[in-house]
C-alpha cells in the first residue's frame, strides 16, 4: 500500500488517498483548536495519543458489533480506514452536565442525568455548530429519516458500551461527540473518539482528563493525554 495525495487537511487530522480502492490514511496533527478554531496552539504528542486511544477503542466497538470506518493501526500517529463520506450532522451524547449543555440551558456542572440525551449539531464553524432537530438535518438534505435512526441507535449503544469500558479503568465518560459517514449504502462510525471529542472526568478525583484542559487553561495539557492513552493501554 502507498500513499498518495492529500485529499483533506482538517484542524486536528489529514486524509490521504492511497492505491487501494476505498482506503485512506487518518493521519493525527499535534495541532489543538477551540472555540471554532479561535484559540490555538500545539499539544506535543497530542496526535499519537488521539491515535492510539482511537484505534483502541474503535477496535473494542468492532468486538461488540459496531460498524466502524477503522482497518488497523499503521503508525503511532496514522490509522487506515475507510473512505467515508461523512454526514454533516455531529451526534453528541451526555451522561452528565457539563459544557454548552451548562451554559445552554442554565445548569449546574455535574448533574447525572437519569438517561442519556442525543443531540445533533450542523458540523460548520461558520455557523458555530448549531444544534439542530430531526427536521431540520432532513430539510437541509444532510441525512434521511432512516439514517438519522441509525445514528441516534447507533450512539446509545457505543455510550453503554463506553460506559462500561472505562468504569472499568476508573474514568467517568462525561459526553462525547461522535461523526458517522456513508460506506458502500451504510452508516458507520468514523472520525476519532479521543480526548479531542470526548470529555473524561477521573471516578475518584473528578479531575479533568480531555481537551477542556487546554480550552480553559487548566494546565498539564500534554500529561493528560498521555495519561489516557497509558490507562487506556494497547
Amino acid at each position: 500500500m502507498e500513499r498518495t495525495e492529500k485529499l483533506y487537511e482538517g484542524k486536528a487530522k489529514i486524509i490521504y488517498k492511497t492505491d487501494m480502492e476505498g482506503l485512506v490514511i487518518q493521519h493525527f496533527k499535534d495541532d489543538a483548536t477551540a472555540f471554532d478554531g479561535v484559540k490555538k496552539d500545539t499539544i506535543l504528542g497530542k496526535g499519537v495519543a488521539n491515535n492510539n486511544i482511537s484505534c483502541k477503542l474503535f477496535e473494542i466497538l468492532h468486538k461488540e458489533g459496531i460498524k466502524t470506518h477503522f482497518e488497523k493501526k499503521l503508525t503511532d500517529n496514522e490509522m487506515l480506514v475507510k473512505g467515508v463520506e461523512i454526514i454533516q450532522a455531529e451526534t453528541i451524547v451526555r451522561n452528565i452536565s457539563t459544557g454548552s449543555f451548562c451554559r445552554n440551558y442554565g445548569f449546574e456542572e455535574g448533574v447525572v442525568f437519569e438517561r442519556p440525551t442525543v443531540e445533533f449539531s450542523y458540523k460548520s464553524d461558520e455557523h458555530h455548530d448549531p444544534l439542530m432537530n430531526d427536521d431540520h438535518i432532513r430539510v437541509m438534505g444532510i441525512a434521511t429519516e432512516e439514517e438519522i435512526a441509525t445514528m441516534r441507535k447507533n450512539a446509545l449503544k457505543i455510550n453503554e458500551i463506553l460506559k462500561k469500558f472505562f468504569d472499568s479503568i476508573g474514568i467517568i465518560i462525561v459526553d462525547f461527540k461522535l461523526e458517522f459517514g456513508r460506506y458502500n449504502g451504510e452508516v458507520i462510525l468514523a472520525d476519532e473518539i479521543s480526548p479531542d471529542t470526548c470529555r473524561f472526568w477521573d471516578k475518584e478525583t473528578k479531575k479533568k482528563l480531555d481537551k477542556d484542559r487546554f480550552r480553559y487553561d487548566l494546565g498539564g495539557v500534554e500529561d493528560t493525554y498521555a495519561e489516557m492513552m497509558k490507562r487506556i493501554g494497547d
